[in-house]
């Protein structure tokens, strides 16, 4: 089974939605990266759900660093976070454990792992393990920031609702690492959490877009052909539970169009090179070209629904309906964009040692 990714930056994931904990392994970090656990928590709290928004599960993410930090700097070992599952209801789940529930990895799983897996909750498939990957991007996205490189990620469309487009993208990134609900729009934030909550009602669940920014990248980064920039970020950006699609820069919403009208112009401005538009998300050939990186996911309605829905018993082979009860969210996405941010990270700083080399990133003794 994989569970890792990265080159000079390896990053392991670990531990299953109702086991006794979930977790991260960094290995190939800098030495002397500064180590913030009030930030880590922060961070932890943008992916917690809140209010009806949000599954009634509410976690702690009482997180424990039990290695590669020493007085509060990476020591440049392998880094391990351990996060406890403290809010599990396991017997939700006994009652569905032949059943294969629609837009779920169970029958899948069952493929693979012949019986052997965790079902509880998803087990591993679970959006709960990405609380793992937040704590592994907060180590990274500190080290990133000193360096001048900002992610930033709102909610482009929910259930139809549209937010804004970026605009000031520094005022933009800046103000959405402080937000709760990653909206820049207050009136369309309003409308989505209302269109979450009438699904909610309806025992359903809805999806939309995530959009994010990269600012502050060097021209350089990353490889032809195989290694891409956006090859490498989207297969990073698909293991999040749930997401669907990957657009980079204008992508299909061009792709009626014409060269002319595609084409980024190249300019100098104030003795830089840049270029006049973005369509191409700030990568050509695969590489970085200094524009900030652009890039949207589709991220699909919650599957978990209160519906009742049919699917069949893969123990007995026969079809079957199913009614799903327990704690699960009408909308993920607004929880999903940290996660986003925090793949970005770790991605961008992977790729980033393996151009500079990993000691760019070192902290002062």
């Amino acid at each position: 089974m994989k569970n890792s990714m990265g080159q000079a930056l390896t990053v392991t994931l670990f531990g299953e939605s109702h086991g006794a904990m979930i977790g991260a392994v960094l290995d190939g970090l800098a030495p002397g990266i500064a180590v913030d656990e009030d930030r880590i928590a922060a961070l932890l709290t943008l992916r917690r759900p809140a209010g009806r928004t949000g599954t009634a599960r509410r976690e702690a993410d009482h997180f424990q660093i039990v290695s590669g930090v020493f007085e509060g700097k990476t020591t440049g070992t392998p880094l391990c976070i351990l996060i406890p599952n403290e809010d599990a209801h396991s017997k939700d789940y006994a009652a569905v454990r032949r059943l294969a529930r629609p837009g779920h990895a169970d029958y899948t799983a069952y493929c693979k792992y012949h019986g052997f897996e965790d079902y509880r909750g998803g087990g591993h498939f679970s959006g709960r393990v990405t609380a793992a990957l937040v704590a592994a991007g907060a180590i990274v996205l500190p080290a990133l920031q000193s360096k001048g490189i900002y992610i930033g990620t709102h909610v482009r469309r929910c259930a139809g609702i549209e937010d804004r487009a970026f605009g000031d993208l520094p005022a933009d990134v800046r103000a959405l690492s402080e937000m709760p609900f990653a909206v820049l729009d207050t009136d369309a934030a309003n409308r989505m959490r209302e269109a979450i909550e009438d699904a909610a009602k309806d025992g359903d669940s809805v999806g939309g877009v995530l959009e994010t920014a990269v600012i502050g990248m060097p021209a350089g980064v990353g490889e032809p052909w195989f290694d891409t920039v956006e090859g490498v970020l989207s297969h990073a950006l698909f293991s999040i539970p749930a997401v669907k699609g990957v657009q980079f820069g204008a992508g299909f919403d061009l792709a009626d169009a014409r060269g002319s009208a595609f084409n980024d112009a190249f300019t100098m401005r104030c003795g830089e090179i840049v270029t006049r538009t973005n369509h191409g998300g700030g990568v050509n050939g695969g590489i970085t070209n200094g524009m900030p990186i652009l890039f949207r996911c589709m991220v699909k309605p919650t599957p978990s629904i209160y519906k009742q829905q049919d699917t069949v018993d893969f123990f007995a082979k026969e079809n079957a309906s199913l009614q799903i009860a327990g704690r699960h969210d009408p909308a993920i996405l607004h929880r999903a964009r940290i996660v986003a941010d925090s793949v970005t990270a770790l991605v961008l700083y992977d790729l980033l040692a393996m151009r500079i080399g990993t000691d760019w990133f070192m902290g002062e003794a």
